[in-house]
This record gives C-alpha cells, structure tokens and sequence, in this order.
C-alpha cells in the first residue's frame, strides 16, 4: 500500500527514471528514459561510468546485481548531479527533460539542508572544516571536467577544420565514427553514411545509385576484376567529381552541427 501511495505522488519521469527516495536513479532507467540504442547498455555504461574518469565509485554510483531473464548482470544507482551529467551527452526532448528534472532535483536537496546554525559551536566549526574542504574537491573536480571538455571540443574543432577536398574521405569518417559514438555506438555508421548520401543526392540534384551502376559497367567493359568492382561505393563516384566532393564536405559539415559533435563547426 505504501508503495502504491509513493507511485501516486510521483510525477510521471520520476516514474520513468525510477526515482528512489535518496533522489537517485538507475544506470538502466536512465538509458531507457533517453532512448538510447538497444543492446549496447554495457558498452555505454563501461565507458560512460565505470571508466569515467571523472566519475568516483561509491560517490557518484553505486554497482549492483541484477537479474535480466535469468541472467546475472550489472546496473548501478546514480547520484541526481551524475545522472545530470550523464544526460548532457544526450541530444533531444528527453535528454533536454532529464537535464532538468536532475537540476530541479539538486535544488530541492539544497532546500533540505540541515540549518548550521543550530549546532552546538564545536559542530558549526567541524562543519566548517568539512563544508571547505568538500569545496575544494568539489573544485578541483569542476576543473578537471572543464579541461576534459576543453580537450574534446579542441579536438572536435581540429577535426572539422581538417575536413577539406584535399583529405575528405579520411576527415568525413572521423567525425562520422564521432556522431555514430555520439548516438550510443559504431553500429550507427551505416545509417549516417546512408543519411549524408541522401542529403548530398538532395543538395547536388544527383542520383549516386545510377552513377554507382554506371560506373561498375564501364569498368567491366574495361576488364576490371569483379572484387574489386564489388569493393566500389558512392564514395568512389562521389571521388569521380570535385563538385560532389565539395558538396560533400558541406554535407558532412552540416551534420556534425546537427548532431553536436562540434559547438563551433558552423563558424568554420
């Protein structure tokens, strides 16, 4: 009954995110609530969590056992400030929703803090000493994330600014493998592939499809081995003419904008 009471009084992300009453939630809970992509769980919460750098066992979350179908497998309880983090690297509605709900949820625990000033003077000065030094490590953590995000938007600038005729095929696939780890893995790169083909076709009023047959007909008219004529794609024919090259680089551009994988690329 009191269980069913706590379900009531919850709102519904509460309900989604699973919301216990330390204000926590679950590893689990929060990639189903971001729609991430399906069956790639452990590979997420290894890199997003267990070798986070930035993140502390114990502090931040909490690993537990459960059971999946009568499997033992691994979930862990996340901390309100580290469940936030975690939804930053999201993109979209429910991302956006679980960034605020954790920030709301932040303040209210704030809310809840025990009045100081009603302790004993030796309190109040321990408190005091704890409250600092918290401070500091707190700060030194802030620091730290700053640089490894400095670091990653360098290092996103480099690679879209790279990005030109000379070397596109080599550049695009970069940050392509960068939107495809943002979406939650490498099984994306296909359907990015797909897409910039698609929006490429769109911009230069092209049919790469046709010029893909075409092309594997002249070069079996001219004896070429049928594995290597299997090995030829739309890059090839993209290769075949420097106004698709050049259309292609923008395409590229354009979706490291959309996807986020550069703050800055629009400006290069």
């Amino acid at each position: 009954m009191n269980e069913l009471m706590e379900q009531v009084n919850k709102t519904p992300i509460e309900i989604a995110l699973g919301i216990d009453e330390e204000g926590m939630t679950t590893a689990r809970k929060l990639y189903a609530f971001l729609d991430l992509a399906q069956g790639q769980f452990s590979r997420w919460a290894k890199s997003n969590i267990v070798d986070n750098e930035f993140a502390t066992e114990s502090e931040d979350y909490w690993g537990f056992d459960i059971n999946v179908e009568g499997n033992k497998t691994q979930d862990y309880k996340l901390t309100a400030h580290f469940a936030k983090k975690l939804s930053m690297k999201g993109n979209g509605e429910k991302a956006e929703e679980a960034r605020e709900y954790f920030t709301h949820l932040e303040e209210r625990v704030k809310q809840k803090a025990i009045d100081f000033s009603q302790l004993s003077p030796e309190l109040q000065m321990f408190s005091r000493i704890f409250q600092s030094v918290a401070e500091q490590q707190l700060e030194q953590k802030r620091q730290a994330e700053k640089v490894e995000q400095l670091d990653k938007k360098v290092d996103s600038i480099k690679d879209v600014i790279a990005l030109n005729p000379n070397s596109w095929r080599t550049d695009s696939a970069k940050i392509i493998n960068k939107i495809a780890l943002q979406m939650g893995g490498y099984e994306h790169i296909k359907a990015i592939r797909e897409e910039s083909y698609k929006l490429l076709e769109e911009r230069m009023g092209v049919a790469l499809s046709i010029r893909l047959s075409n092309k594997k007909k002249t070069q079996a008219l001219n004896g070429v081995s049928k594995s290597k004529i299997d090995k030829l794609n739309q890059l090839d024919v993209i290769a075949d003419d420097k106004k698709l090259i050049q259309g292609y680089v923008s395409v590229i551009k354009d979706m490291a904008i959309k996807y986020g994988v550069t703050e800055v690329a629009a400006y290069v």
